[in-house]
């Protein structure tokens, strides 16, 4: 490996880093393996807006570019304050270096080195003679004015770089205006292609008549191959330029990055700032290593000597064996073997250099020490309700029957369905049952923040398995800092404890209204260093489409984390797809990991409302004698999965409703609960839900409330600290004689014990901030003497606070022959349809096992 890197700096272009092209080509490796620290790119990346741009201007392909650079010049113009007249636009500054010594009327080139080795290479090609001045290593390099003065004579081509490459020293505008107001008669130019990234840097250009300017707007935007530079001269200088270039030197795909580049203020300070924090952070690493020794600098790169114990092409050599390029730089004029120059790039390429080195070295750094994360994968959306949930279970599954200690994570999950822990403690339900796929107990780190919606505009924020208080959207905005330290604080234990961890997203990593505050999908991706699987639903049409366009939004440092699609809900044969498939590898560069079926009846709970009201509870009507269960959905309803129990009893039909016209004439009604039963309490009133179910009771048909549909069984729900609404009072249906106050305090906590009626154990959890006050019997008895809800109409009306009280097969099956018997028919005494989770999950790791490509999902997670 080291001789096939010695092989691609040899035959590089004039020994330039960056060449990736060539590394890739000597060791077969793909793009995405290697991190380049030989080039000085921004590790922002290009900016968001580059793909819309680069859209929009496709248009303008069919046309020749505009060869007078008219709409670049003024945005260069206005981002320097140079005048027109004298900026040069070019197909990178390197073409404006290699033009100004051929039609300048300079004798010789005076060059400080160590310094960019195409000053000396363009002289010399220009026909003029070279003098290098060696600046001093125990004045770390960097430029001494009065040195240089005692070397320039009159017409000579001073050039210097400001930061110097490789050592990134900046001169100041001050002395570089002195030299050249000292020696008008020598021409002074100024490379200022990593200016951008200095804090507070001021450039030279259009100061004084014998002072040039190069600015890159490639390397500061991350676009080195898009190939765009300019420079500012003096007036007649940058005539006799555009004069001697050829036509059209600038595309029209540049010109208008270009001009769209320089008016992005937001980033350019972004940049800046986040560079300056990579660079000192960066530093301070590799400081730990005795045998580096690292210059201070200024710009995106750090000049560094090794202590000579190893040379640096052989610690290059070494470096390319794993995947990483540092630049060498024994063929800078005055520097020796014992110097390199690497990148500032992202924190965690930063820290994988580092340990690179400590390993070479064989010094224990801090950063070393770490415990291995564990391998890690993620399924993210085109769309909500795309899947992502259950295949994050089933993937949990497929883990475990191998034998991998697996674990589910999602940062941020926005439900109404929830589960209390073991410990007391809050979590979606989605995450609890991808810990059941995994065998798990149910941990607060798996959802450490969890949104509970209780108005159009406001959610209940729950933090590690605990309420914060309510929040707008724009107070949870300003929460999300905190809530993101508590996110990654969450995941890297689990990380420490799981050989591998399958996170799942939010929604679609495309909504561009939420990318910046973005806590649960491309930015937790880089935080856990995670391949991402986009999962889009075909059985809603367009699924193509939805991939293309996600990724069209996506910013470049998002769409390289994105390792392939996942295809779900398919019903057909999927050979048909290979053509769309074609098509999505060749618009994306990416494939296709697996074509999923639809599946039907899977067993498990949904992970949100959206099917439970969306019809995905419906069921045809049973053709053997059965009852009929009629839920009311509520606008804010939680914990919908209570009833999902009954869907697979062979008696039941269980009948979604959202107006009281369409109740009929059940034999049951169950109120479910409810995140806001004040506000549930108004649509129950306002749609003649009142009086339709005071009729149903007396009429003999059983109502049942659970949690928040308990409450608005009783007279009147309380709410004096104003939690759900502005209202203190509101009346409830009256068909329980019970007040509910609702209290600060939340009741999260686990329950087991009796149901009285039927003697039968009931288990389950409570999630409340109600307190209820009756003296009606108790519905339920629990341990120490704590009984729950209440009884009223001879049992035909009744409600409780435990979620999941159906789970039980036997009090369920109980529950239905009751009402069997109601109705005239024999109980069937059996249990007939058990809510059995573990042979669901098996079936759905078979199907998906069976459809998804798992080598390759192997090969993702590093297992």
């Amino acid at each position: 490996m080291g001789e096939n890197m010695a092989v691609v700096e040899k035959n590089g272009q004039s020994g330039h880093g960056g060449n990736i092209h060539l590394f890739r080509r000597k060791i077969g490796a793909e793009k995405q393996d290697i991190v380049d620290f030989s080039a000085n790119i921004n590790p922002l990346g290009p900016p968001e807006w580059l793909r819309s741009v680069l859209s929009r201007a496709v248009a303008d392909l069919g046309h020749y570019p505009d060869p007078d650079c008219h709409d670049l010049i003024n945005s260069i113009a206005s981002y320097g304050q140079y005048p027109r007249s004298q900026i040069v636009a070019a197909n990178g500054s390197t073409e404006l270096l290699y033009l100004l010594p051929r039609i300048l009327p300079c004798k010789r080139v005076l060059i400080p080195v160590p310094a960019y080795i195409d000053y000396a290479r363009a002289a010399r090609l220009a026909g003029k003679p070279v003098e290098e001045v060696v600046m001093s290593k125990q004045g770390g390099f960097s430029l001494d004015p009065l040195q240089l003065a005692n070397h320039i004579r009159a017409r000579d081509l001073v050039i210097i770089g400001s930061p110097n490459n490789p050592t990134g020293a900046v001169v100041s505008s001050a002395a570089i205006l002195q030299l050249a107001a000292d020696f008008p008669e020598a021409f002074f130019l100024i490379d200022e292609a990593f200016l951008d990234f200095v804090e507070d840097g001021e450039s030279a250009g259009g100061k004084l008549e014998n002072i040039f300017t190069l600015n890159s707007l490639t390397k500061f935007f991350a676009l080195p191959g898009l190939r765009l530079g300019y420079g500012v001269f003096s007036e007649a200088i940058a005539d006799q330029l555009r004069v001697h270039l050829p036509p059209w030197t600038v595309n029209s795909l540049a010109q208008t990055i270009g001009a769209r580049a320089l008016q992005d203020t937001s980033y350019h300070e972004q940049t800046r700032k986040t560079c300056t924090l990579l660079r000192e952070s960066f530093t301070e690493q590799l400081r730990c290593i005795s045998e580096l020794t690292v210059y201070a600098g200024n710009a995106n790169y750090l000049f560094i000597q090794l202590d000579g114990s190893l040379p640096s092409r052989e610690v290059a050599g070494r470096l390319a064996g794993q995947g990483i390029l540092i630049r060498c730089c024994d063929n800078y004029t005055g520097l020796d073997n014992t110097y390199i120059r690497v990148a500032v790039r992202t924190e965690a390429e930063n820290t994988r250099l580092a340990e690179a080195f400590s390993a070479i070295f064989k010094k224990k750094n801090p950063s070393a020490r770490r415990k291995k994360k564990a391998g890690s994968l993620m399924f993210q959306g085109t769309s909500s309700n795309a899947g992502k949930s259950v295949l994050t279970a089933a993937l949990c599954r497929i883990l475990l029957q191998d034998g991998v200690r697996v674990a589910p994570f999602k940062a941020q999950n926005m439900s109404l369905n929830s589960f209390v822990t073991a410990r007391g403690e809050e979590m979606g339900r989605a995450q609890v049952v991808q810990a059941q796929a995994a065998r798990l107990d149910p941990d607060v780190r798996m959802n450490p923040v969890l949104l509970k919606p209780n108005s159009d505009t406001g959610s209940q924020v729950i933090v590690q398995g605990r309420p914060v208080k309510n929040m707008s959207v724009s107070e949870y905005t300003l929460f999300k800092d905190k809530a993101w330290d508590i996110v990654c604080t969450s995941y890297d234990s689990l990380a420490e404890e799981y050989e591998a961890i399958i996170l799942e997203g939010a929604g679609s990593p495309g909504e561009i209204n939420l990318k910046h505050h973005d806590i649960v999908n491309m930015r937790m991706a880089r935080h856990a260093e995670s391949p991402v699987l986009l999962v889009g639903d075909i059985d809603r049409g367009g699924v193509y489409a939805s991939f293309v366009g996600t990724m069209e939004v996506l910013a470049e440092w998002e769409r390289r984390l994105v390792a392939g699609f996942v295809v779900n809900r398919f019903r057909g044969q999927a050979s048909l797809l290979d053509s769309a498939h074609t098509y999505l590898r060749d618009h994306t560069g990416l494939g296709v990991f697996g074509v999923i079926p639809y599946l039907h009846d899977l067993g498990l709970p949904e992970e949100d409302s959206v099917s439970f009201k969306g019809g995905g509870y419906d069921r045809p009507r049973p053709d053997i004698p059965h009852i009929e269960i009629v839920v009311v959905s509520l606008p804010h309803i939680s914990n919908f999965t209570d009833l999902e129990p009954f869907l697979d009893e062979p008696d039941v039909h269980l009948r979604i409703i959202s107006r009281a016209a369409d109740l009929g004439q059940p034999d049951a009604v169950i109120l479910p609960g409810s995140k806001n039963v004040m506000g549930d309490l108004h649509f129950l009133r306002d749609n003649d839900f009142f009086g339709s179910l005071t009729r149903l009771a007396d009429a003999g048909c059983e109502i049942v409330g659970i949690c928040g549909g308990y409450q608005m069984l009783g007279k009147s729900v309380q709410d004096p600290l104003r939690l759900e609404s502005s209202a203190l009072e509101t009346t409830g249906l009256g068909l329980l004689d019970i007040i509910t106050e609702l209290k600060e305090h939340k009741t999260l906590t686990r329950r087991m014990g009796k149901h009285l009626q039927s003697g039968l154990v009931v288990k389950g959890y409570e999630i409340h901030h109600g307190i209820s006050s009756s003296h009606l019997p108790p519905a339920l008895a629990f341990e120490e003497d704590i009984y729950c809800g209440a009884v009223g109409r001879e049992g035909r009306i009744w409600g409780s606070y435990l979620h999941g009280i159906f789970d039980q097969d036997e009090f369920r099956r109980w529950f239905v022959d009751s009402l069997r018997q109601r109705k005239g028919f024999a109980p069937m005494a059996v249990i007939l349809a058990p809510y059995d989770l573990e042979s669901a999950f098996d079936r759905l790791a078979d199907k998906v096992r069976e459809n998804l490509d798992m080598p390759a999902i192997y090969e993702l997670l590093k297992l």
